[in-house]
């Protein structure tokens, strides 16, 4: 309406004037209701043209768009095992912290496990400790073996000598015997010293082993038991908990509540302009919001992003091939807006429904100094229309109380 006043303005009211004072005819008697066309076909026709052109302008140049929302995510709260709730720690709407435990499971299964796994690090400890003692007992075997091989050998020698020397005191097999018990403490020797070893692998090598695996279970125990009480990741609200004691939670089955992020979506909004805009938005373009959570109050913001890919052309694998045809709607191009000042957008909770207008600004073109008069005079009516999509957006923004509460039955 605005666009046709204005496209009136500069053409049905001069193509009227010229008629009225200039050919002296007059409203009512020369120029009527049915001969209205005729008098004024050329201020009509122009209008008509003027008009279209104007806003196919506005709208081509300086797009806008209804399908404006902050998106936010939310956190299911949910345990990672199943179980019976012993205890809630919060309330339905409450803001939490991260780390606030919410509700905690019955544990006694996993204490269980967890004092099981300490006895077995108990168990451990004794054997490192019967261990010690067994090499004290293996070191002094062996300590008794190299003692009677020495001995053994010591005596050898002596008689081998008195032997060699033919003296009628050593006999053939006493020598022979000798020999023997040599390689007999020999043995001794080699089967304690083993035993020796066979006790520090088990202290340096078997026990540490052993120890580790029991601390491993252990810790996995515990992991276990703290799975049992539910805390919050990070900073929000509670929301739809109604979570008591002796609920049955299941991972899969039974969400226990849902856990809104107090940062998530604020200050960044999504914008799902058409596909006509696809090379006139891009980052920087400058931008105006107004949402239906702010009634009469227009924020201004700024395209910080434009999504690379249109969503409708997504696919997934399945047992059909895709027909484009059967796409219900064409996808949209998605902008990612945030104020242009800090703290722009505090005010609008996320989740708002919102309007904007974006509007192409051709500032840095028109400072070219090799720029053409055409281009130029081009240019300049493209920056000025936005001033009238501007004015729209306020008018709609005023009228937004009505239009809703009045107009569409309060919805």
């Amino acid at each position: 309406m605005l666009e046709f006043i204005a496209c009136s303005m500069l053409t049905i009211l001069p193509d009227y004037l010229f008629r009225r004072f200039w050919q002296g005819k007059r409203i009512g008697k020369d120029i009527t209701l049915f001969s209205m066309w005729y008098e004024l076909r050329y201020g009509l026709s122009a209008c008509f043209i003027l008009t279209v052109s104007l806003i196919t302008l506005i709208f081509y140049f300086h797009p806008s768009t209804t399908s404006v929302s902050s998106y936010f995510r939310t956190v299911t709260l949910l345990s990672e095992t199943p179980g019976r709730v012993v205890q809630v720690m919060v309330k339905n709407n409450q803001a939490v912290k991260a780390g606030d435990p919410i509700f905690k499971l019955d544990d006694s299964s996993q204490r269980a496990a967890v004092a099981t796994a300490q006895a077995a690090i108990y168990e451990v400890d004794a054997t490192e400790l019967l261990a010690t003692d067994d090499l004290r007992v293996a070191q002094a075997n062996l300590d008794a073996a190299e003692a009677a091989f020495e001995q053994t050998k010591d005596e050898f020698e002596r008689k081998n000598t008195l032997y060699q020397e033919n003296s009628p005191a050593v006999t053939v097999r006493e020598v022979e015997r000798l020999e023997n018990l040599i390689q007999e403490r020999l043995a001794a020797v080699d089967s304690a010293h083993s035993a020796v070893e066979s006790v520090k692998h088990r202290l340096e090598t078997q026990i540490p082993a052993q120890r580790d695996s029991a601390e491993a279970a252990l810790h996995q125990a515990e992991v276990e038991q703290a799975k049992t009480i539910v805390y919050a990741g990070e900073d929000g609200r509670i929301e739809q908990f109604g979570l008591q004691v002796g609920d049955y939670i299941n991972p899969i089955l039974r969400p226990a509540g849902i856990l809104v992020p107090s940062h998530s979506g604020r200050g960044r909004f999504q914008a799902g302009f058409g596909q006509l805009t696809a090379q006139i938005l891009h980052p920087g373009m400058l931008a105006e919001m107004s949402c239906l959570s702010s009634p009469m109050h227009v924020t201004p913001m700024v395209i910080v992003s434009v999504q690379d890919v249109i969503p409708a052309g997504q696919i997934r694998p399945s047992d059909s091939l895709r027909d484009p045809q059967d796409n219900k709607r064409p996808g949209t191009v998605i902008a990612f807006l945030e104020p242009l000042y800090e703290g722009g957008t505090d005010h609008l909770p996320p989740g708002s429904q919102c309007e904007v207008n974006a509007y192409t600004n051709n500032h840095e073109r028109l400072q070219d100094p090799d720029i053409g008069t055409a281009e130029f005079v081009a240019l300049h009516v493209i920056d000025t229309v936005g001033y009238a999509h501007a004015l729209i957006l306020r008018f709609r923004a005023i009228l937004m109380p009505f239009r809703v509460l009045v107009f569409s039955g309060g919805h």
